[in-house]
């Protein structure tokens, strides 16, 4: 049995008396930053060896609630209520009280590993530190304590992740590698906040199932942030709902994901895709009627493409042999993990690159062997919406700038008319036009990600390429997003292609699908050929690993806790 199969004993669990008071107890919690109330009288109460999701989207006050837990609010913030650990008010105790308990009695996985550990740093330099906080002073023995706990979280050769800086590790090992340092004290309660959003779906399973692992196996009660329910439904045994810092509902994770019964709980579970296959399928419906227009010449035609890189003296064959086509009006989307290929796909399509052979041609344009400057003509009519809205606009310009740069850079029209297309491309999108004065940072991220569609529109293109456009972005605001696109699809008979690691996402979209892999497309059809139908093993464990909101196999040995009714809410035991 493999190391990460089942724990081993290389520390002692945490041997806890049975008490009926919680582990952890939250009463009354107010917080405000200056003037603004971002948390209103928010109570729960989180069990021994139990776990606890806090849902909501951004701005819900699920990580302030995180962070009050954990001490680590800005000196200015103001914090009423109480907020007992092991039956101790941590609220009232001073910081130099509180600090053995941060790491030692409560752990905290973040959400963005990449900022998390010091890049100038080794793992093993940054895990000594943790291993500090069990008290273990002898460094070899700390040493030994680190390598094991690195094989028990599911890294499969922890010497090597030992010596590594955080640039040579996938997103998922670094992760893995927080995780690590986080139980490698032996907390009492771990904190996770959002510690799977970034990640591709089968690295999200292994994640939260590495989670649930410890949890059950070490004792550990887990406090999960997500703005996912499905996911909280799948991990967690008890559900709290917040909507702009207050409880909305509160209860046991059957009951809550079962029967919703706050109008706000129920709109977070229509928009999880898991949970809504066919949401869209109205919109989507002129899509799969042109698939099946055989006589029409595809929008899209990628044969052969092959592209290869040299890292560190060996050659890597990032993309091998694709080919797939497109038809007018229809979305189709490439799915797979990271270094599957995907990125460099649409990289050879939007001509950024070029493949050692292969062709693509785009409305009968070939796209393939072009200079930069010969490709300016097929930019018109060739889109991309970024990834991160929070990333990919200039935090200087403002909506009216940003929307209308490529109409400068084209030259199209006259400054007038440049103006309303501007507008139109605005409201195409569900923007008002008293936002064309604001610049980036007045805008929440659904905002944002409107504003970069609308870029990609004003040129009125007949493809526009998405790259994970609502990875960024709560569900609640995905779900806009997405109904965005689809009608402007309906609307202009826009061709889309749609980059994504979200399966559910894809079938709630996508008309056609190809599945990469190592660089090559091993399954390709329809969204109901591919879900309904997966013929390859790879693409079963990509379908298995979407969150069903069905209980963990680890979660669901373990008995669910009980509803008590306080301070108004349900309040769990």
């Amino acid at each position: 049995m493999a190391p990460h199969d089942r724990l081993t004993t290389a520390f002692p669990h945490n041997v806890q008396v049975d008490r009926p008071t919680p582990l952890l107890h939250v009463e009354d919690l107010n917080v405000s930053y200056g003037a603004n109330r971002v948390v209103t009288d928010v109570g729960f109460s989180l069990g021994r060896g139990k776990s606890l999701a806090l849902i909501g989207e951004s701005g819900s006050g699920k990580s302030t609630i995180a962070r009050t837990v954990l001490r680590l609010l800005p000196g200015a913030t103001r914090v009423k209520g109480r907020v007992s650990f092991d039956g101790e008010d941590i609220l009232g105790l001073s910081e130099r009280r509180f600090r053995p308990l941060r790491g030692r009695a409560i752990g905290f996985v973040p959400q963005d590993p990449g900022n998390a550990l010091n890049p100038v740093r080794t793992i093993g330099s940054q895990a000594l530190e943790a291993a500090a906080l069990a008290d273990e002073r002898d460094p070899r023995i700390a040493r030994e304590r680190i390598l094991e706990t690195f094989a028990q979280v599911g890294l499969d050769n922890p010497q090597r992740v030992y010596d590594s800086y955080p640039h040579q590790l996938s997103g998922g090992m670094l992760q893995r590698v927080l995780i690590g340092l986080a139980v490698l004290p032996r907390p009492l309660l771990l904190v996770a906040d959002e510690p799977t959003s970034a990640l591709d779906v089968t690295i999200q399973k292994r994640i939260l199932d590495l989670l649930s692992r410890l949890q059950h196996d070490l004792d550990i009660s887990l406090l999960l942030i997500t703005h996912d329910l499905a996911i909280a439904a799948e991990r967690a045994d008890s559900i709290v709902v917040l909507k702009d810092g207050s409880v909305q509902e509160a209860g046991s994770t059957a009951t809550v994901f079962a029967a919703p019964s706050s109008p706000y709980a129920k709109k977070l579970h229509a928009d999880v895709p898991a949970l809504n296959p066919h949401r869209y399928a109205t919109l989507r419906d002129p899509g799969f009627r042109r698939l099946g227009d055989d006589g029409q010449a595809p929008k899209i035609l990628v044969q052969n493409l092959t592209k290869t890189f040299e890292v560190d003296g060996n050659v890597l064959t990032a993309v091998n042999d694709v080919s797939f086509s497109v038809p007018s009006g229809t979305t189709h989307a490439l799915v797979g993990e990271s270094g599957s290929g995907k990125t460099t796909t649409i990289r050879l399509l939007l001509g950024l690159e070029q493949p050692e052979c292969g062709e693509i041609t785009v409305a009968g344009e070939t796209i393939t062997g072009r200079t930069h400057r010969s490709m300016q003509s097929a930019w018109r009519h060739l889109q991309l919406v970024y990834q991160n809205p929070f990333t990919s606009l200039d935090p200087t310009w403002t909506v009216e700038r940003l929307v209308r740069e490529p109409l400068d850079r084209f030259k199209i029209g006259t400054p007038a008319e440049r103006a309303e297309w501007v507008r139109a491309a605005l409201v195409d999108v569900g923007l008002g036009a008293h936002l064309v004065t604001r610049k980036p940072q007045a805008l929440s991220g659904g905002q944002r990600q409107r504003v970069a569609i609308a870029r990609s529109l004003v040129l009125r293109p007949d493809v526009i390429v998405l790259d994970e456009p609502t990875s960024a972005l709560d569900v609640t605001v995905q779900a806009d997003i997405v109904a965005v696109l689809l009608e402007l699809q309906a609307k202009l008979g826009l061709t889309y292609v749609f980059v994504s690691h979200d399966l559910a996402l894809v079938r709630q979209l996508a008309h056609t699908v190809s599945v990469m892999r190592h660089g090559r497309i091993v399954e390709h059809g329809t969204v109901s050929d591919i879900f309904e139908n997966p013929r390859e093993p790879y693409t079963v464990a990509l379908l298995q690993s979407i969150p069903s909101g069905a209980a963990s196999p680890v979660r669901a040995r373990t008995v669910r806790p009980a509803v008590q009714p306080v301070f108004g809410q349900e309040q769990i035991a």
